[in-house]
């Protein structure tokens, strides 16, 4: 059976890309049948990126059977896989977030997860000597899904390795990384054509806070007064949001790359205490801005208390 490699929900440029480079070495490398999936539409940047390497979108699935091959990328969560991923033969995960715990697997499998800012710098490691097989297709995915998941090495999680690989990359590519980056943030900052509930949904993970379930949401933008203009309409749609995806709370990180800070929605009591306890922040309006907070990962998950 074919291997079907995927990262999670609401793909972002690094579980987008993660799973088409793994596909192309288990194909091409290992020799091994493998086809890169989607658990749901690319971002705006993955998009961007998919167009500007000339690549197809990979098929989004909703599911998959029992007994089904699969790699998972770009997360360990089960909250962020589909429902029944127990029942699949998960020969793999490769990951660079904090383990969360429920996957159980058939057997045992090869699983990597790295304190690094990007999978596909775990990838990278892990290819050896093999990575040099890489097309110049997969090497400008590589190095978009680390200037995406570094914020083209602003944010906190980025480390000499990733820097590294990136920078290299880039002069093999002969790409300029700043010019380049532009244009990535600026694909992923243009979100007019998307509702505040798809907003919400586009770049977000499920969270259990204290025994809350919370949705944390973050879009990152060159132009966050583009957002902040529908944050009655954002803010709207959270219960309705919060409601079907069996959330209490839904959380809205608006980042602004450029000027490194966050701007977090607060729409009711609860997020007032929730951003209060955990940055130490006085909230005296429905919105309040956290200077330096740039990452999920690193800044906002570990700190979030009830």
């Amino acid at each position: 059976m074919t291997i079907k490699v995927f990262g999670h929900k609401a793909p972002d440029t690094d579980s987008t890309g993660a799973a088409i480079i793994w596909a192309w070495y288990l194909n091409e490398v290992r020799g091994q049948g493998a086809e890169a999936v989607l658990l749901g539409e690319p971002n705006t940047e993955a998009a961007f990126m998919l167009k500007h390497w000339d690549l197809p979108k990979p098929e989004i699935i909703s599911g998959v059977a029992p007994g089904t091959p699969v790699v998972i990328v770009d997360t360990n969560n089960p909250a962020e896989l589909p429902e029944g991923i127990n029942d699949a033969d998960i020969l793999a995960i490769i990951d660079h977030h904090k383990l969360v715990g429920g996957i159980e697997t058939k057997g045992p499998i090869d699983m990597t997860i790295r304190p690094l800012a990007c999978t596909v710098t775990v990838m990278h490691a892990l290819m050896g000597e093999d990575a040099a097989q890489m097309p110049a297709w997969a090497k400008g995915v590589m190095l978009t899904c680390i200037l995406s998941d570094t914020l083209e090495f602003r944010s906190p999680t980025t480390t000499p390795v990733d820097r590294a690989l990136a920078e290299a990359l880039a002069a093999e590519l002969e790409i300029d990384i700043a010019a380049y980056a532009s244009e990535m943030f600026a694909a992923k900052s243009d979100v007019s054509r998307f509702s505040e509930a798809e907003l919400l949904r586009m770049d977000s993970k499920e969270y259990a806070v204290g025994g809350v379930n919370l949705r944390v949401s973050v879009l990152e933008t060159t132009s966050p007064q583009s957002v902040l203009d529908r944050k009655a309409a954002l803010m709207a749609a959270m219960p309705g949001v919060a409601a079907d995806d069996g959330a209490e709370q839904v959380l809205l990180f608006v980042v602004d790359i450029l000027r490194e800070e966050a701007t977090l929605l607060v729409p009711n009591d609860v997020v007032k205490s929730i951003a209060e306890a955990s940055f130490g922040a006085t909230v005296a309006g429905d919105s309040v801005v956290l200077p330096g907070i740039m990452s999920r990962k690193k800044q906002i998950i570990p700190n979030l208390k009830i």
